[in-house]
């Protein structure tokens, strides 16, 4: 009869080196299973510009993959100056508007293999400073400050902290006709929102109450700005402005507060964004009252939800993926120029027009 064997006479499971524990291999690690030189394999492995043997790439790729090799990004990050990473600075990653620019960056970096970082900046001045500031240390190429800023002038920490991240070698691009850094990304919310206001006066509306974010708030401004005057030059009359932010829940409650108050059936409901407008949408319906025959609404920038509403949401269709792809290119360009991006006004079921 075979004894079983003990725990020193089993064979121990074969392990492939990409597996097996211990330190993690090195590029001299590397260099050595590939058999070339340690020059060699930093060329390859590193992204240099010097080009190598097609052989000598095969099998040094082939020998990290079989070592379970990793480049070290800080490493090459001191050496090169810059890391392969872009950073994308945004105020709410649950905003379908952020996310749509975000794929857009995403979709460039993809083309360019390069990594995409998000930071949320609530809009905060002080916060999005202390972002910059990390960021800073990690040498990310580009950084692109997407989120709506205010018309203040930008705090003197952000601007130092912007000042020397370009100093270091990354590129600063900003959204806004007047943002940081050589390179700009500008929609023009204002003509849109003023072709909008023109259309919804076409279709007979004559008094909106207009749901904004707080004032100074650039996006918020000139969509606001650019609607009343469109409104106002077609025969309509904006009664009122009503602040919160661009949150749906925003929405939803400076609805009820104007429902309080009172609204006429026939009033139309301008909000900076779909994401705003689909909150007020919510709370009119809460209310008992209904969107679009009763009280209308339209947004701005034509999310996904927008046309999956009930009833479907009237807006200005802003390209926004291709707003985030233009964006990156401004980072990673040398020589760019913004393309025009053209608004569309989407007519749809929540402002089915008044007969008069």
């Amino acid at each position: 009869m075979t004894k079983p064997a003990t725990s020193a006479e089993r064979p121990s499971p074969t392990r492939s080196p990409r597996h097996a524990r211990g330190p993690a291999p090195t590029l001299h690690d590397v260099a050595r299973e590939a058999g070339v030189s340690l020059a060699t394999a930093s060329r390859v492995l590193n992204g240099s510009e010097r080009r190598v043997a097609e052989s000598f790439r095969e099998r040094v790729e082939s020998a990290a993959e079989k070592l379970g090799y990793t480049a070290n990004v800080s490493a090459q990050s001191i050496a090169r100056g810059t890391s392969p990473v872009i950073a994308l600075l945004v105020a709410d990653i649950a905003d379908p508007y952020f996310g749509l620019i975000a794929s857009g960056v995403a979709r460039g970096a993809d083309e360019e293999g390069l990594v995409v970082t998000i930071a949320i900046t609530e809009r905060d001045q002080a916060r999005e400073a202390r972002i910059v500031r990390a960021l800073r240390g990690q040498r990310p190429r580009g950084l692109i400050l997407a989120a709506s800023r205010t018309q203040e002038p930008t705090e003197t920490e952000t601007a130092q902290e912007l000042a020397e991240f370009v100093r270091l070698g990354g590129r600063v691009v900003a959204f806004g006709p007047d943002g940081e850094g050589e390179r700009r990304i500008e929609i023009d919310n204002r003509s849109g929102a003023e072709a909008l206001g023109r259309r919804m006066a076409e279709l007979g509306y004559r008094s909106a109450i207009a749901l904004g974010a707080a004032a100074g708030v650039r996006t918020s401004d000139d969509r606001l700005g650019g609607f009343h005057a469109g409104f106002e030059a077609a025969g309509g009359a904006v009664e009122s402005v009503r602040r919160g932010d661009f949150r749906r829940e925003s929405g939803a409650a400076q609805m009820r507060e104007a429902l309080v108050d009172g609204i006429e059936p026939g009033t139309l409901i301008f909000a900076i964004s779909d994401v705003v407008a689909l909150g007020a949408m919510s709370a009119i319906r809460e209310s008992g009252r209904e969107v679009g025959s009763d009280i209308a609404v339209c947004g701005f920038d034509d999310v996904p939800a927008s046309s999956d509403a009930t009833p479907r949401l009237t807006t200005v269709r802003v390209p926004l993926s291709e707003v985030g792809y233009q964006a990156f290119r401004a980072t990673v360009d040398a020589e760019w120029e913004q393309a025009p991006l053209p608004l569309e006004i989407i007519v749809r079921d929540s402002t089915p027009g008044i007969t008069r």
